[in-house]
């Protein structure tokens, strides 16, 4: 019984420190992986794992460790913040694998990927025809940027000269799971009176909405709750 409650505890203290670090340590950790965030997942979990399981330890070094850790890698996102070098060391660098619409053959070896890889990379870009690009660069994350020819780029309004709003507004949350979200109201000066007359005016009550945003264009969209939908595409069972 003491057992079972140590590692309830244990691994309990694992997932708030692992929480707390996460927030520390920035939305990066938890994007596509760079050299450092990979090393940086693979040592938290290998800790938080041994802590939450391995009772032949004891916690104190765990907690020791995992601060040690976190501190490091705090101090080597501010280097890295001030220092370019530092950034290329624990974050790598950007490699183009495709200049001027040419397969640069040597950078993809280099970079130890396949061309079956790459295919399905440029794929995942909606690629299927090589000789579309003009530039490919696989980012440190391993992300691949795609730079079109012209003449398989997408048409812009500017390209078509057709005129556009000069700004757009920021989609605002009003309702969700069918409540208030009272932040949202106050901070764009909104009040629920309003909102209120608007649903009604729409023939609903509050109690019928799931969700309610109001969009770039200043339009309210209401999801109700009861979709009326007789034959629907997909449902979970």
């Amino acid at each position: 019984m003491i057992g079972t409650i140590e590692v309830i505890i244990r691994t309990l203290s694992a997932f708030v420190l692992l929480i707390c670090i996460t927030h520390l340590l920035g939305k990066q950790t938890i994007s596509k992986m760079t050299y450092h965030d990979y090393i940086t997942s693979i040592t938290l979990g290998s800790i938080a794992g041994n802590l939450t399981f391995n009772t032949s330890i004891r916690i104190s070094n765990y907690f020791t460790a995992l601060i040690i850790f976190s501190t490091f890698l705090f101090l080597a996102t501010l280097v890295s913040l001030k220092n370019k070098k530092a950034r290329e060391l624990f974050n790598g660098q950007p490699t183009v694998v495709i200049q001027d619409g040419k397969i640069l053959e040597k950078n993809i070896e280099k970079l130890k990927v396949t061309m079956d890889s790459f295919n399905q990379a440029l794929r995942r870009r909606d690629i299927f025809d090589i000789d579309e690009v003009e530039f490919a660069i696989f980012e440190p994350d391993g992300h691949l940027s795609i730079l079109k020819k012209p003449l398989y780029r997408f048409v812009t309004r500017e390209d078509l000269g057709i005129s556009s709003p000069s700004k757009s507004d920021f989609p605002i949350e009003i309702i969700m799971d069918g409540q208030f979200i009272d932040k949202n109201i106050t901070q764009n000066h909104l009040t629920k009176d309003w909102i209120v007359t608007e649903i009604e005016q729409r023939g609903l009550k509050l109690a019928d909405v799931s969700y309610c945003v109001c969009g770039t264009n200043g339009q309210l969209y209401f999801d109700l709750y009861k979709d009326q939908i007789n034959s629907p595409v997909d449902i979970e069972e």
